[in-house]
């Protein structure tokens, strides 16, 4: 197969994108622009024009997240917002540009290209080669793909499924980018054939804040919405960068700040997002260059550190209560929450020098923060990976709902948790039923309305399919979306893995890593685009997808398929579900046939989509219901749960060691890479760097724009590195770095993830780094 990882050192430049080492390499130092403003618009001009898009990008502007009539941004979750006109972003615009390019890869492109020549591509000259435009299987004896008719790649599928031994020998991913209709169809073909496996997307996200609000709150989500981000007197983002991962919320926070509201970050690597901005949609200020502050207050948190952060605020507000009782929620923490007095213990034992110690702050800086939290009458905590993707991630979440439940910042406007889920509709695929350890109410639910009968064994999550894929446990791998091999921890070890398969099928708009590293027999299916129409029997179709913050609206593409060979994802499940199972029961066809009458069946099994057909079609869809917003807490105490985690350690004990984190640049959508370009970190045309502290450089003889190697140990004591990475210096704490994922995977072992939420410890790697001999 080549070098499948794409970090070939003589590789061809494919599409602009160099190969690993290159001379032609711009470190500008830090980035001195407002976030967004006229290098978001130059930008999305040059995109516009480079994908040939300029009169149909300029027009999908105008659709996009806009109820009913438009279509839902396929990139970020950020909810849309009721009050803005043009509710867009520039990575919102790559997204959909980079999916209505003109190139198209088709029979002839895998006729030029074998297998193992397109291994040495890099990762963007994959996608930039064009939309997937007909089925494609591959064939061992020439290594090339070549097109295979619907029918026989469904019958294909099928016999693999029907000749197992077992239905767990099955693995069915997904991205976030399913809709929900695609998502419940999808979870009720696993479950009929037998299995529980379905690894998503958010295994590797957000699991651990699913698992800490559940335990807190009973809850999955974050209770807060935009609303209430728009009436909070305090706003605290933790291990968040919007300017690249939603950079709607850009507004959000410029908004705040200028109500007179406190918005505090908390990042060990200080953003442009956390400085000011200049929103595009607003035409005054992008006409006078008029910038607002996103920020009242940075603290550079060492990379783990956040739960000291939260408990040092704690602290201070047990201090408080001292003097003043009214500073806590009484009548709220004596009738609402459980366990507050062996919490109140727990943080009043904890000393100052550890807190310090572990947050890598001062004591004046905790204080400062716990003042604003104090002075505010309702506040939102929000976060991201930089909270979740450690060992204690589910213990920091968990902290955050403390911190918030003392002064009842919970069930009221203006307050709550906040979780920022990343990709459009990755929460909506949980709420729709992919989840490997679904609850025995919600099996019930759906074997009653369906009429089969799932299994009860909990299935795999990404980590533990890996693993699975990598022993020969896993005879099929199916991907709906998504780009595993690349996004899965341990790079190497999961394409090993993959090999290993009898199938594997990736359903995908463009060509990536995943369908070079195959099984003995492989199938890329081309699927519609979220822009694109989607026509069946009824006529034209909608789908829906659920926001960061609960909300459910539709999404209608108008634009023509790149191909007329190109089916949904609802008639792919459909049509593979019916090939597998033919004497099943459950109408799959009639299903497809019109979208409605898979909503009428999801009405029926979840909670709070009673009338789903009617709500959605409401301007801005709806809210589904949470018990917790109201604060009805269904914890098996019917309150509110403190929890009383220890404190950890984040600090290696060898002073040798960094605290590595893996990030995206800002030209790039999880695996999807634009360019070669961080224009907020001031990079051009290279992504397999290091950023470090500049003493922690001098402690190593590095200086700028050195070649360095990274070396990991896993906690299996197994050893992993990366040769010949840029040393850049970057405003960030001593001992910590950061990297690009996916080039950074590579250095996590199976054994790297959190044994609270079994997420890889992307923001937690212990590695070694040393100039290249």
């Amino acid at each position: 197969m080549g070098d499948a990882f794409g970090l070939m050192k003589d590789a061809p430049r494919q599409g602009g994108l160099g190969p690993a080492v290159t001379d032609d390499w711009v470190s500008t130092g830090e980035y001195e622009h407002p976030a967004a403003g006229w290098g978001a618009a130059l930008t999305v001009g040059k995109v516009l024009l480079e994908q040939r898009q300029p009169i149909a990008g300029t027009k999908a502007m105008f659709t996009m997240n806009h109820p009913k009539s438009g279509f839902d941004c396929p990139g970020c979750a950020w909810p849309d917002d009721k009050g803005v006109a043009l509710d867009i972003c520039e990575n919102g615009i790559k997204h959909v540009t980079w999916e209505m390019t003109h190139k198209r890869v088709g029979k002839e492109f895998f006729a030029e290209h074998a297998v193992t020549e397109l291994s040495q591509w890099t990762d963007f000259a994959l996608e930039d080669a064009g939309r997937l435009v007909g089925p494609m299987a591959y064939d061992a004896a020439t290594d090339h793909y070549v097109p295979i008719s619907w029918n026989d790649a469904f019958r294909l599928i099928a016999r693999h499924l029907q000749d197992l031994d077992s239905p767990d020998q099955a693995a069915f991913y997904t991205s976030g980018r399913l809709s929900n209709e695609a998502s419940f169809l999808y979870q009720l073909f696993a479950r009929e054939l037998g299995t529980n496996n379905l690894p998503d997307c958010s295994n590797m996200c957000h699991e651990g804040s699913g698992r800490g609000l559940t335990a807190s709150l009973a809850t999955g989500k974050g209770t807060a919405d935009l609303e209430d981000w728009q009436n909070c007197d305090a706003l605290f983002l933790l291990g968040v960068n919007a300017a690249s991962n939603a950079p709607r919320m850009l507004t959000s926070l410029a908004e705040a700040v200028e109500r007179g509201a406190q918005v505090v970050h908390v990042n060990p690597l200080r953003e442009v997002a956390a400085t000011r901005t200049i929103v595009p949609h607003e035409i005054v200020d992008m006409a006078t260059f008029n910038d607002h502050p996103t920020s009242t207050l940075n603290l550079q948190v060492r990379p783990g550190g956040d739960l000291a952060l939260i408990r040092g605020m704690a602290k201070v507000v047990f201090e408080a209560a001292e003097s003043d009782p009214s500073v806590l929620d009484r009548a709220f923490i004596e009738g609402y929450t459980h366990d507050y007095e062996a919490y109140r213990a727990l943080v009043e034992a904890t000393p100052w020098e550890a807190l310090v110690t572990q947050a890598g702050l001062t004591e004046t800086e905790i204080r400062a923060a716990a003042d604003i939290y104090l002075a505010s009458e309702r506040t939102v905590i929000s976060w991201c990976l930089g909270v979740s993707q450690h060992e204690h991630g589910v213990d920091t979440v968990r902290e955050i709902v403390n911190l918030l439940l003392l002064r009842g910042n919970v069930g009221r406007l203006g307050t709550g948790p906040s979780p920022v889920r990343g990709h459009s509709n990755v929460q909506g695929n949980r709420t729709c039923g992919i989840n490997h350890k679904p609850t025995e109410e919600w099996l019930a639910k759906l074997d009653e309305v369906c009429g089969i009968r799932s299994p009860r064994d909990p299935g795999l999550d990404t980590v533990h399919t890996v693993a699975a894929l990598h022993r020969g446990d896993l005879k099929v791998f199916v991907g709906m979306g998504g780009n595993f091999v690349r996004a899965a921890p341990d790079t190497k070890l999961t394409a090993e893995g993959m090999s290993r398969c009898d199938l594997t099928v990736h359903v995908s708009t463009k060509l990536n890593r995943s369908h070079l590293t195959h099984g003995r027999a492989a199938l890329i299916l081309p699927c519609l685009g979220r822009t694109e129409r989607d026509e069946q029997e009824s006529g034209p179709q909608s789908i829906s997808t659920e926001d960061a913050m609960s909300s459910v609206m539709l999404s209608l593409g108008s634009r023509k398929p790149a191909s007329p060979h190109l089916l949904s994802e609802p008639a792919i499940i459909a049509r593979l579900a019916r090939a597998t199972m033919p004497d099943s029961k459950t109408p799959w066809e009639w299903y497809v046939g019109d979208y409605d009458r898979i909503r009428d069946t999801m009405a029926k099994v979840l909670p709070g989509f009673e009338g789903f057909n009617d709500l959605v079609r409401q301007h801005w869809g709806f809210r589904i219901p949470q018990p917790a917003r109201e604060r009805d807490f269904r914890t098996p105490s019917g309150k509110a749960e403190f929890s009383t985690a220890e404190l950890p350690d984040v600090i290696p004990a060898d002073s040798d060691v960094l605290v590595l984190q893996t990030m995206r640049s800002h030209d790039q959508w999880n695996t999807t890479i634009y360019s070669a370009d961080d224009r907020y970190r001031g990079v051009r045309n290279i992504r397999e760097l290091i950023f470090m502290n500049r003493k922690d450089m001098r402690d190593r003889g590095i200086a700028e724009g050195d070649l360095v190697d990274i070396v990991a140990t896993s906690r299996d004591g197994s050893v992993r590195s990366v040769t010949a990475f840029r040393a850049l210096e970057y405003d960030t704490p001593r001992g910590s770095a950061a990297g690009y994922f996916p080039e950074m995977n590579v250095l996590l072992g199976p054994d790297d993830y959190s044994r609270q939420s079994d997420q890889p410890l992307m923001k937690s790697l212990r590695v070694r780094v040393s100039k290249t001999a």
